[in-house]
Protein backbone atom coordinates (compact mmCIF):
# COMPACT_ATOMS: atom_id res chain seq x y z
CA UNK A 1 0.00 0.00 0.00
CA UNK A 2 1.36 3.34 -0.65
CA UNK A 3 0.04 7.01 -0.80
CA UNK A 4 1.35 9.38 -3.17
CA UNK A 5 0.34 12.91 -4.02
CA UNK A 6 1.28 15.34 -6.89
CA UNK A 7 -0.34 19.11 -7.60
CA UNK A 8 -0.85 20.38 -11.11
CA UNK A 9 0.28 23.62 -11.96
CA UNK A 10 -3.25 25.05 -12.07
CA UNK A 11 -4.18 23.85 -8.86
CA UNK A 12 -5.61 20.78 -9.15
CA UNK A 13 -4.50 18.14 -6.15
CA UNK A 14 -4.36 14.31 -7.38
CA UNK A 15 -4.28 11.96 -4.46
CA UNK A 16 -4.05 7.95 -4.58
CA UNK A 17 -3.79 5.26 -2.21
CA UNK A 18 -2.14 2.63 -4.77
CA UNK A 19 -2.85 -1.15 -3.91
CA UNK A 20 -1.02 -3.53 -6.30
CA UNK A 21 -3.32 -6.70 -4.72
CA UNK A 22 -6.81 -4.96 -5.75
CA UNK A 23 -7.95 -6.20 -8.42
CA UNK A 24 -9.93 -3.02 -9.77
CA UNK A 25 -9.62 0.57 -9.48
CA UNK A 26 -11.48 3.62 -8.28
CA UNK A 27 -11.01 7.19 -9.19
CA UNK A 28 -13.38 10.28 -8.46
CA UNK A 29 -13.53 13.58 -8.28
CA UNK A 30 -13.85 15.27 -5.04
CA UNK A 31 -15.16 18.99 -5.24
CA UNK A 32 -15.26 20.72 -2.19
CA UNK A 33 -18.78 22.38 -2.64
CA UNK A 34 -22.26 21.42 -1.40
CA UNK A 35 -25.36 23.26 0.13
CA UNK A 36 -23.51 25.14 2.36
CA UNK A 37 -21.93 27.38 -0.28
CA UNK A 38 -25.21 28.08 -1.75
CA UNK A 39 -26.71 31.65 -1.34
CA UNK A 40 -30.37 31.50 -0.35
CA UNK A 41 -31.75 32.11 -4.24
CA UNK A 42 -29.27 29.39 -4.81
CA UNK A 43 -30.19 26.69 -2.83
CA UNK A 44 -29.69 23.67 -4.10
CA UNK A 45 -27.84 24.42 -7.39
CA UNK A 46 -25.14 22.03 -6.42
CA UNK A 47 -27.10 19.25 -6.72
CA UNK A 48 -29.05 20.33 -9.43
CA UNK A 49 -25.72 21.08 -11.33
CA UNK A 50 -24.58 17.83 -10.23
CA UNK A 51 -27.46 16.20 -12.38
CA UNK A 52 -26.36 18.16 -14.95
CA UNK A 53 -23.03 17.16 -15.29
CA UNK A 54 -24.71 13.57 -16.63
CA UNK A 55 -26.89 15.85 -19.42
CA UNK A 56 -23.68 16.06 -22.10
CA UNK A 57 -20.59 17.95 -22.71
CA UNK A 58 -19.59 20.15 -25.23
CA UNK A 59 -18.05 16.73 -27.00
CA UNK A 60 -20.76 14.34 -25.72
CA UNK A 61 -24.58 13.58 -25.45
CA UNK A 62 -25.88 12.45 -22.23
CA UNK A 63 -26.39 9.21 -24.26
CA UNK A 64 -22.67 9.19 -25.04
CA UNK A 65 -21.81 9.30 -21.18
CA UNK A 66 -24.06 7.11 -20.08
CA UNK A 67 -23.24 4.55 -22.68
CA UNK A 68 -19.41 5.02 -22.91
CA UNK A 69 -19.51 4.35 -19.23
CA UNK A 70 -21.60 0.99 -19.88
CA UNK A 71 -18.61 0.41 -22.76
CA UNK A 72 -16.14 0.33 -19.83
CA UNK A 73 -18.31 -1.96 -17.35
CA UNK A 74 -18.18 0.83 -14.77
CA UNK A 75 -19.91 0.94 -11.69
CA UNK A 76 -20.30 4.55 -11.61
CA UNK A 77 -22.45 7.69 -9.88
CA UNK A 78 -22.32 11.00 -8.24
CA UNK A 79 -23.80 12.33 -4.94
CA UNK A 80 -24.22 16.02 -3.15
CA UNK A 81 -24.03 17.01 0.23
CA UNK A 82 -23.51 19.35 2.86
CA UNK A 83 -19.81 20.43 1.76
CA UNK A 84 -19.19 18.20 -1.29
CA UNK A 85 -19.94 17.01 -4.69
CA UNK A 86 -18.44 13.75 -5.47
CA UNK A 87 -18.19 11.89 -9.29
CA UNK A 88 -16.35 8.18 -9.40
CA UNK A 89 -16.67 5.39 -11.04
CA UNK A 90 -14.80 1.74 -10.06
CA UNK A 91 -13.61 -0.09 -13.02
CA UNK A 92 -10.94 -2.76 -14.16
CA UNK A 93 -7.68 -1.17 -14.19
CA UNK A 94 -7.23 -0.97 -18.12
CA UNK A 95 -9.99 1.29 -18.03
CA UNK A 96 -8.15 4.14 -15.63
CA UNK A 97 -6.99 6.41 -18.75
CA UNK A 98 -10.66 6.39 -20.35
CA UNK A 99 -13.34 6.44 -17.04
CA UNK A 100 -10.56 9.73 -16.18
CA UNK A 101 -11.64 11.14 -19.58
CA UNK A 102 -15.39 11.09 -19.23
CA UNK A 103 -15.71 12.11 -15.75
CA UNK A 104 -13.55 15.25 -16.31
CA UNK A 105 -14.85 15.81 -19.26
CA UNK A 106 -18.59 16.21 -17.31
CA UNK A 107 -17.04 17.85 -15.05
CA UNK A 108 -16.99 20.73 -17.54
CA UNK A 109 -21.30 19.98 -18.56
CA UNK A 110 -22.75 22.16 -21.89
CA UNK A 111 -25.81 23.21 -19.27
CA UNK A 112 -27.94 23.18 -22.51
CA UNK A 113 -30.84 25.07 -22.09
CA UNK A 114 -33.51 22.67 -22.84
CA UNK A 115 -31.57 19.88 -20.99
CA UNK A 116 -31.89 22.09 -18.10
CA UNK A 117 -35.26 22.99 -18.30
CA UNK A 118 -36.31 19.29 -18.22
CA UNK A 119 -34.00 17.71 -15.47
CA UNK A 120 -35.43 20.89 -13.17
CA UNK A 121 -38.90 19.28 -13.45
CA UNK A 122 -36.98 15.99 -12.40
CA UNK A 123 -35.47 17.94 -9.82
CA UNK A 124 -38.56 19.53 -8.73
CA UNK A 125 -40.64 16.11 -8.58
CA UNK A 126 -37.87 15.01 -6.70
CA UNK A 127 -38.23 17.34 -4.22
CA UNK A 128 -41.92 16.84 -3.75
CA UNK A 129 -41.63 12.91 -3.56
CA UNK A 130 -38.66 13.94 -0.59
CA UNK A 131 -41.65 15.70 1.48
CA UNK A 132 -44.25 13.21 0.68
CA UNK A 133 -42.26 9.56 1.18
CA UNK A 134 -41.31 8.99 4.95
CA UNK A 135 -39.48 10.16 6.72
CA UNK A 136 -40.79 13.16 5.24
CA UNK A 137 -37.88 15.33 4.99
CA UNK A 138 -37.52 15.01 8.98
CA UNK A 139 -33.74 15.14 9.24
CA UNK A 140 -33.05 18.52 6.90
CA UNK A 141 -36.06 19.58 8.61
CA UNK A 142 -34.37 19.19 12.47
CA UNK A 143 -30.89 20.39 10.51
CA UNK A 144 -32.35 23.92 9.80
CA UNK A 145 -34.01 24.07 13.49
CA UNK A 146 -31.04 23.15 15.04
CA UNK A 147 -28.13 25.78 13.13
CA UNK A 148 -31.00 28.06 12.03
CA UNK A 149 -29.44 30.74 9.43
CA UNK A 150 -26.11 28.84 9.65
CA UNK A 151 -25.14 27.46 5.58
CA UNK A 152 -25.26 23.63 7.25
CA UNK A 153 -28.97 24.41 7.89
CA UNK A 154 -29.29 24.71 4.33
CA UNK A 155 -31.37 21.86 2.20
CA UNK A 156 -29.10 19.51 -0.17
CA UNK A 157 -32.52 20.05 -2.87
CA UNK A 158 -33.42 22.89 -2.14
CA UNK A 159 -36.60 24.44 -2.03
CA UNK A 160 -39.70 24.03 -4.78
CA UNK A 161 -39.23 28.20 -4.85
CA UNK A 162 -35.34 28.44 -5.28
CA UNK A 163 -35.16 25.61 -7.61
CA UNK A 164 -37.93 26.92 -9.58
CA UNK A 165 -36.36 30.04 -10.21
CA UNK A 166 -32.69 29.10 -11.00
CA UNK A 167 -31.81 29.90 -14.42
CA UNK A 168 -29.18 28.28 -16.69
CA UNK A 169 -26.56 31.32 -16.10
CA UNK A 170 -26.56 31.58 -12.24
CA UNK A 171 -25.78 27.74 -12.68
CA UNK A 172 -22.81 28.51 -15.15
CA UNK A 173 -21.91 31.09 -12.95
CA UNK A 174 -21.72 28.80 -9.74
CA UNK A 175 -20.20 26.19 -12.22
CA UNK A 176 -17.15 29.02 -12.87
CA UNK A 177 -17.07 30.01 -9.38
CA UNK A 178 -16.82 26.81 -7.47
CA UNK A 179 -15.32 23.83 -9.85
CA UNK A 180 -11.73 25.64 -10.78
CA UNK A 181 -9.13 23.66 -10.20
CA UNK A 182 -7.55 24.76 -6.29
CA UNK A 183 -11.26 23.22 -5.07
CA UNK A 184 -11.32 19.51 -6.58
CA UNK A 185 -9.03 17.05 -5.52
CA UNK A 186 -8.60 13.93 -8.24
CA UNK A 187 -9.12 11.12 -6.05
CA UNK A 188 -7.86 7.36 -6.96
CA UNK A 189 -7.91 3.73 -4.58
CA UNK A 190 -6.73 0.09 -5.42
CA UNK A 191 -4.82 -0.80 -8.36
CA UNK A 192 -3.64 2.27 -9.82
CA UNK A 193 -1.04 3.20 -12.16
CA UNK A 194 -0.52 6.92 -10.84
CA UNK A 195 2.32 7.85 -13.62
CA UNK A 196 -0.85 7.70 -15.74
CA UNK A 197 -3.00 9.22 -13.40
CA UNK A 198 -0.84 12.09 -13.19
CA UNK A 199 -0.80 12.19 -17.10
CA UNK A 200 -4.55 11.69 -18.11
CA UNK A 201 -4.88 14.44 -15.66
CA UNK A 202 -2.68 16.68 -17.32
CA UNK A 203 -4.08 15.48 -20.02
CA UNK A 204 -8.26 16.58 -19.59
CA UNK A 205 -7.69 18.30 -16.56
CA UNK A 206 -4.41 20.74 -17.47
CA UNK A 207 -6.43 23.62 -19.26
CA UNK A 208 -9.05 24.25 -16.44
CA UNK A 209 -8.48 27.72 -15.80
CA UNK A 210 -7.31 28.37 -12.14
CA UNK A 211 -8.97 30.87 -9.52
CA UNK A 212 -10.19 31.22 -6.23
CA UNK A 213 -12.87 29.35 -4.17
CA UNK A 214 -13.20 30.08 -0.07
CA UNK A 215 -15.52 28.84 1.99
CA UNK A 216 -16.53 30.69 4.60
CA UNK A 217 -16.06 28.29 8.12
CA UNK A 218 -18.21 30.01 10.89
CA UNK A 219 -19.16 28.16 14.01
CA UNK A 220 -22.44 27.28 13.87
CA UNK A 221 -24.98 27.80 17.31
CA UNK A 222 -26.24 24.90 18.78
CA UNK A 223 -30.00 25.49 19.67
CA UNK A 224 -32.27 23.12 21.42
CA UNK A 225 -36.38 22.97 20.65
CA UNK A 226 -38.90 20.68 20.18
CA UNK A 227 -40.80 20.48 17.31
CA UNK A 228 -43.68 18.38 16.24
CA UNK A 229 -45.04 18.39 12.16
CA UNK A 230 -48.10 16.76 11.69
CA UNK A 231 -48.77 14.67 8.65
CA UNK A 232 -51.52 13.10 7.93
CA UNK A 233 -50.26 10.72 5.77
CA UNK A 234 -47.96 9.31 8.10
CA UNK A 235 -48.38 6.31 9.82
CA UNK A 236 -45.62 6.67 11.67
CA UNK A 237 -43.69 8.92 13.74
CA UNK A 238 -40.85 9.99 12.77
CA UNK A 239 -38.10 11.86 14.89
CA UNK A 240 -35.09 13.15 14.74
CA UNK A 241 -32.50 14.78 17.63
CA UNK A 242 -29.21 16.89 17.38
CA UNK A 243 -26.60 17.44 19.49
CA UNK A 244 -23.40 19.27 19.25
CA UNK A 245 -20.61 16.90 18.50
CA UNK A 246 -16.66 17.08 17.49
CA UNK A 247 -15.56 18.57 14.14
CA UNK A 248 -14.10 16.73 11.07
CA UNK A 249 -10.58 17.83 12.75
CA UNK A 250 -11.65 17.38 16.16
CA UNK A 251 -9.20 14.51 17.64
CA UNK A 252 -12.40 13.38 19.60
CA UNK A 253 -14.34 12.07 16.43
CA UNK A 254 -12.98 8.68 17.31
CA UNK A 255 -14.22 8.57 20.64
CA UNK A 256 -17.41 10.17 19.25
CA UNK A 257 -17.85 6.90 17.08
CA UNK A 258 -17.48 4.37 19.79
CA UNK A 259 -19.91 6.19 22.07
CA UNK A 260 -22.36 6.33 19.13
CA UNK A 261 -22.10 2.64 18.50
CA UNK A 262 -22.35 1.95 22.65
CA UNK A 263 -25.31 4.29 23.10
CA UNK A 264 -27.33 3.76 18.96
CA UNK A 265 -25.66 0.83 17.09
CA UNK A 266 -28.56 -0.48 14.96
CA UNK A 267 -27.27 -3.72 16.64
CA UNK A 268 -26.48 -4.56 20.19
CA UNK A 269 -26.37 -0.77 21.48
CA UNK A 270 -28.12 0.62 24.50
CA UNK A 271 -30.68 2.04 22.13
CA UNK A 272 -31.43 -1.15 20.63
CA UNK A 273 -31.58 -3.19 23.71
CA UNK A 274 -34.35 -0.53 25.43
CA UNK A 275 -36.29 0.21 22.35
CA UNK A 276 -35.95 -1.90 18.81
CA UNK A 277 -35.22 -5.36 20.77
CA UNK A 278 -38.13 -4.67 23.14
CA UNK A 279 -40.73 -3.87 19.77
CA UNK A 280 -41.06 -0.54 21.32
CA UNK A 281 -39.48 0.92 17.79
CA UNK A 282 -39.20 -0.12 14.49
CA UNK A 283 -35.78 1.40 14.58
CA UNK A 284 -33.58 3.13 16.86
CA UNK A 285 -30.04 4.51 16.33
CA UNK A 286 -27.44 7.19 16.58
CA UNK A 287 -24.03 8.26 14.76
CA UNK A 288 -21.75 10.81 14.63
CA UNK A 289 -21.35 13.22 11.89
CA UNK A 290 -18.47 15.27 11.21
CA UNK A 291 -18.23 18.24 9.14
CA UNK A 292 -15.72 21.44 8.93
CA UNK A 293 -16.08 23.56 12.00
CA UNK A 294 -18.95 21.57 13.01
CA UNK A 295 -19.99 17.90 14.14
CA UNK A 296 -23.39 16.42 15.04
CA UNK A 297 -24.86 13.16 17.32
CA UNK A 298 -28.11 12.63 15.83
CA UNK A 299 -30.92 9.97 16.80
CA UNK A 300 -32.92 8.66 14.74
CA UNK A 301 -36.37 7.06 15.76
CA UNK A 302 -39.10 5.56 14.06
CA UNK A 303 -42.31 3.93 16.19
CA UNK A 304 -45.75 4.08 16.33
CA UNK A 305 -47.13 7.66 16.97
CA UNK A 306 -49.23 6.39 20.35
CA UNK A 307 -45.94 5.76 22.30
CA UNK A 308 -43.53 8.52 20.92
CA UNK A 309 -43.64 10.05 23.43
CA UNK A 310 -42.74 7.49 26.08
CA UNK A 311 -39.52 6.34 23.75
CA UNK A 312 -38.46 9.84 23.75
CA UNK A 313 -37.99 9.97 27.23
CA UNK A 314 -36.89 6.79 27.51
CA UNK A 315 -33.69 8.20 25.30
CA UNK A 316 -33.43 11.10 27.12
CA UNK A 317 -33.24 9.10 30.34
CA UNK A 318 -30.84 6.50 28.49
CA UNK A 319 -28.67 9.65 27.24
CA UNK A 320 -29.04 11.18 31.24
CA UNK A 321 -27.52 7.72 32.46
CA UNK A 322 -25.04 7.52 30.01
CA UNK A 323 -23.68 11.46 31.36
CA UNK A 324 -24.32 10.43 34.97
CA UNK A 325 -22.53 6.89 35.12
CA UNK A 326 -20.42 7.06 31.75
CA UNK A 327 -20.39 3.69 29.72
CA UNK A 328 -18.40 0.19 30.49
CA UNK A 329 -15.19 -1.23 29.54
CA UNK A 330 -16.80 -4.02 27.91
CA UNK A 331 -18.95 -2.22 26.06
CA UNK A 332 -15.80 0.22 25.03
CA UNK A 333 -14.27 -2.93 23.29
CA UNK A 334 -17.16 -4.22 21.93
CA UNK A 335 -17.37 -0.82 20.20
CA UNK A 336 -14.35 -1.07 19.25
CA UNK A 337 -14.46 -4.27 17.35
CA UNK A 338 -17.38 -3.34 15.38
CA UNK A 339 -16.43 0.17 14.35
CA UNK A 340 -12.67 -1.47 13.25
CA UNK A 341 -14.73 -4.35 11.17
CA UNK A 342 -16.65 -2.03 9.47
CA UNK A 343 -13.10 0.34 8.58
CA UNK A 344 -11.58 -3.34 7.50
CA UNK A 345 -14.17 -4.97 5.26
CA UNK A 346 -15.14 -1.02 3.55
CA UNK A 347 -11.81 -1.11 2.60
CA UNK A 348 -11.44 -4.39 1.04
CA UNK A 349 -12.82 -2.81 -1.96
CA UNK A 350 -11.38 0.38 -3.70
CA UNK A 351 -14.45 2.44 -3.59
CA UNK A 352 -14.81 2.07 0.09
CA UNK A 353 -11.30 3.36 0.13
CA UNK A 354 -11.69 6.46 -2.33
CA UNK A 355 -14.23 7.81 0.06
CA UNK A 356 -12.14 7.68 2.74
CA UNK A 357 -9.12 9.29 1.32
CA UNK A 358 -11.21 11.87 -0.51
CA UNK A 359 -12.67 12.38 2.74
CA UNK A 360 -10.10 12.62 5.01
CA UNK A 361 -8.31 15.15 1.93
CA UNK A 362 -10.93 17.24 1.99
CA UNK A 363 -11.63 17.83 5.50
CA UNK A 364 -7.72 17.58 6.89
CA UNK A 365 -5.44 17.39 3.79
CA UNK A 366 -4.46 14.33 5.87
CA UNK A 367 -3.94 10.32 4.65
CA UNK A 368 -4.72 7.98 6.63
CA UNK A 369 -4.07 4.03 6.03
CA UNK A 370 -6.59 1.75 7.17
CA UNK A 371 -3.93 0.97 9.81
CA UNK A 372 -3.47 4.52 11.43
CA UNK A 373 -7.49 4.29 11.66
CA UNK A 374 -7.52 1.08 13.68
CA UNK A 375 -4.38 2.18 15.59
CA UNK A 376 -6.37 5.48 16.46
CA UNK A 377 -9.73 3.41 18.02
CA UNK A 378 -7.59 0.96 20.16
CA UNK A 379 -5.97 4.02 21.64
CA UNK A 380 -9.30 5.00 22.73
CA UNK A 381 -10.19 5.20 26.81
CA UNK A 382 -13.17 5.17 28.93
CA UNK A 383 -11.73 8.52 30.20
CA UNK A 384 -11.62 10.03 26.08
CA UNK A 385 -15.38 8.37 26.24
CA UNK A 386 -16.16 10.52 29.27
CA UNK A 387 -14.86 13.21 28.04
CA UNK A 388 -16.96 13.64 24.71
CA UNK A 389 -19.79 12.85 26.78
CA UNK A 390 -19.07 15.75 29.02
CA UNK A 391 -18.35 18.34 26.11
CA UNK A 392 -20.84 17.20 24.00
CA UNK A 393 -23.67 16.42 26.45
CA UNK A 394 -26.23 13.85 24.41
CA UNK A 395 -29.56 15.50 26.39
CA UNK A 396 -29.40 18.72 24.87
CA UNK A 397 -30.34 18.92 21.54
CA UNK A 398 -32.74 19.88 19.15
CA UNK A 399 -35.80 17.37 18.76
CA UNK A 400 -38.26 17.64 15.56
CA UNK A 401 -41.07 15.01 14.95
CA UNK A 402 -42.84 14.07 12.00
CA UNK A 403 -46.48 12.12 12.95
CA UNK A 404 -49.90 11.77 12.05
CA UNK A 405 -50.61 13.18 15.77
CA UNK A 406 -50.76 17.19 16.04
CA UNK A 407 -49.08 16.90 19.28
CA UNK A 408 -46.81 14.98 21.64
CA UNK A 409 -45.95 15.73 24.92
CA UNK A 410 -41.67 16.21 25.62
CA UNK A 411 -39.32 14.44 27.31
CA UNK A 412 -39.30 15.97 30.93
Amino acid sequence: MEFLRTTLENGLEIVAECNGEAHSTAVGFFVNTGARDESPDLAGVSHFLEHMAFKGTARRSADDVNREFDEMGAQYNACTSEEHTVFFASVLPEQQDRVLGLLADILRPALREEDFRTEKQVILEEIRMYEDQPPFGADEKCRAAHWGSHPLGQSVLGSLESVGKLSVEAMRAYLDARYVPGNIALVAAGRVDFDLLARSARRYCGAWEPGPAQRTVEPPVHRRGFHVLRKESATQAYAVQMAAGPTATDDDRYAAKLLAAIVGDETGSRLFWELTDRGLAESASMGHYEFEGAGLMITYLCCDPSIAADNLQRILDLYRRVESEGVAQAELEQAKNKVSSRIVLSGERPRGRLFVVGGDWLHRRQYRSVRADLDALAAITLDDVTNVVAKYPLSSATTLIVSPLEKIAPPR
